[in-house]
């Protein structure tokens, strides 16, 4: 295992300065897209959430999320979510130190993208910016236990993606997030990423409840994880590692998703 100061100084080189800002752009452009679309939809067209608006939203997220992490995949291993991000040093494949990094990194890349959407929609229209929110009938626990479970789907969906890297993968990866949207939407945003969350909550003041869209990903990370790697016995010898970006000094067949 790497030592800390290994670990930093790998971040600080120019290779990792570049996975940490494809990190950063990926995260901001997937915000820009799934959160504008939510807030383009809801104030700009005063649309309710009908399930053609529903659907609208839905493919935003799925295409969005789909694309930016295929473009950052080569760079940074595309996670774009601190969830992912979560389940890759769960499961030993990141350093600590570089999950924190990833992690910040994503965070500032929704809050800058959360601004930059401040800039692009009128300020009456802009609403909550596509901020996750609890449906008024929704209870804490079942917000709690329908984003741990989105999560978990959706990670599961990731770790067995990264196994053969092919655009077959990734769009499984994007439908799960349509699938999650459809679901989920109505009753908690759908979130399955914190730092999808954070952006717009800073940004826009609405702090309610944001603990369920940390705590619900992490634990469904976890549970996708558990199911994937001690139930199914799925990560063996020749399987890819998870989430580690190209720049890291491992084998061509132990390098990234």
């Amino acid at each position: 295992m790497k030592r800390k100061d290994d670990v930093m100084t790998e971040l600080m080189s120019p290779e990792g300065r570049r996975a940490l800002s494809a990190e950063f752009l990926g995260t901001l452009l997937f915000l820009v897209f799934s959160a504008g679309t939510a807030a383009v939809t809801g104030g700009l067209l005063a649309e309710r959430m009908t399930s053609a608006r529903l659907l609208v939203v839905a493919l935003a997220n799925g295409v969005a999320y789909a694309v930016f992490v295929a473009a950052a995949l080569p760079i940074s291993g595309g996670h774009l979510n601190p969830a992912v991000t979560f389940a890759a040093a769960l499961s030993k494949q990141i350093q600590p130190a570089r999950a924190v990094a990833y992690g910040l990194a994503q965070c500032a890349g929704a809050v800058t993208g959360s601004l930059l959407l401040i800039l692009m929609i009128p300020s009456s229209l802009q609403g909550s910016l596509g901020a996750d929110t609890l449906s008024t009938r929704m209870t804490v626990g079942g917000g709690l236990v329908t984003e741990i479970v989105l999560t978990a789907v959706l990670v599961g969906a990731v770790l067995s993606a990264v196994r053969g890297v092919s655009p077959i993968g990734l769009a499984v990866v994007g439908l799960v997030v349509v699938l999650g949207q459809l679901l989920g939407a109505p009753l908690t945003g759908a979130s399955m990423n914190p730092a999808r969350s954070f952006g717009p909550a800073l940004v826009s003041g609405l702090w309610k409840d944001q603990w369920i869209f940390w705590i619900g990903p992490f634990v469904g990370a976890a549970v996708a994880l558990f199911f994937h790697d001690v139930c199914f016995s799925a990560a063996g010898k020749g399987t890819r590692a998870f989430a580690e970006p190209n720049h890291s000094p491992k084998t061509a067949a132990a390098r990234s998703f």
